[in-house]
């Protein structure tokens, strides 16, 4: 055999070789595109759902469904589930004692986390706050609404009267999870659902689809936000937002200029305008001498200039 041919052999087995490598190392590449430990399942719904304290119907198999979806939905949506948890460590405290103290269930705090993310958003018909109220509701339930001052955005008021609004409902319906229905989408629609379907019970009504949702994505968020580790979260508690401590100033005279009235406590206006966002202008009218307290971070948190 020549040693031309020998050498065109030699190339070739060479190429094949070659060839046989990238293959080799297209598998180790495609292989390694995976997520190592990360496993997309169904869920492992718990079997003793509960919305304050009513028993779920997880035994009817559309209940189930509907259940389901939401356990998914808002386990699979990892980065709103985390910032969730983050911002309940810092407004918990907060909505907790004022629920208890009205006689609310505890679970209704999941409600402010399904109503706003406990953000004060403001939604496309202009509910607001974390309690998403609107201004006819807020006013009728002794909340000032103007350009000014609107205390939707006062988190401690606002949910006093969510909770007076729940106790109502819960008087006309007799149930919590009607209660929460009604919420969401008003006495006028539940009661209409209601009379042409002729039942009285949440679990058996057809509703629109974000009422026929809401609870139970409220206990998804619940089940999700009270075990974070049985549903792969891992956060650590020192990554959770916490609240800065305060001390309140009572004003009963208007203030021209809230920049200046800052610099007095030696924060700057967004520092005031975190801690107050019902104050919605850079002055207060206040022409009535009303008194309001307004919340002044402690020293040595913010870095302001």
């Amino acid at each position: 055999m020549g040693i031309g041919v020998l050498f065109v052999i030699s190339t070739l087995i060479f190429a094949v070789q070659q060839n046989q490598e990238i293959i080799h190392l297209k598998k180790e590449v495609k292989k390694k595109s995976v997520a190592e430990g990360y496993q997309i399942s169904s869920i492992d719904i718990p079997k003793d759902l509960n919305f304050a304290e009513e028993k779920v119907p997880q035994e009817d198999p559309e209940i189930l469904e509907r259940v389901d979806r939401e356990f998914l939905v808002n386990t699979y949506w990892q980065s709103n589930a985390v910032l969730l948890m983050k911002r309940a460590n810092k407004y918990f405290p907060i909505i907790e004692p004022i629920l208890a103290k009205n006689g609310i269930p505890d679970d209704f705090k999941y409600l402010a986390v399904a109503e706003s993310g406990l953000d004060n958003v403001v939604s496309h018909a202009k509910a607001t706050g974390f309690w998403q109220i609107m201004k006819a509701t807020g006013q009728e339930y002794g909340l000032e609404i103007n350009k000014n001052v609107d205390e939707r955005y006062h988190l401690a008021k606002s949910t006093e009267v969510a909770c007076q609004y729940l106790n109502k409902y819960k008087k006309k319906y007799g149930s919590w999870t009607l209660a929460a229905a009604a919420y969401n989408t008003g006495t006028g629609s539940v009661d209409k659902y209601m009379r042409i379907q002729k039942v009285n019970d949440y679990y058996d009504l057809l509703l629109g689809q974000e009422t026929g949702r809401y609870v139970f994505r409220i206990m998804a968020i619940k089940e999700i936000l009270s075990h974070p580790e049985k549903y792969g979260f891992e956060v650590a508690k020192e990554d959770l937002y916490k609240a800065v401590p305060t001390f309140k100033v009572e004003v009963d005279t208007p203030i021209a200029d809230f920049a200046d009235f800052a610099k007095q406590y030696e924060i700057n206006y967004k520092v005031l305008k975190r801690h107050n966002a019902w104050l919605r202008e850079p002055h207060l009218n206040n022409q009535s001498g009303k008194k309001y307290t307004i919340e002044i971070p402690h020293k040595g948190h913010y870095i302001t200039k």
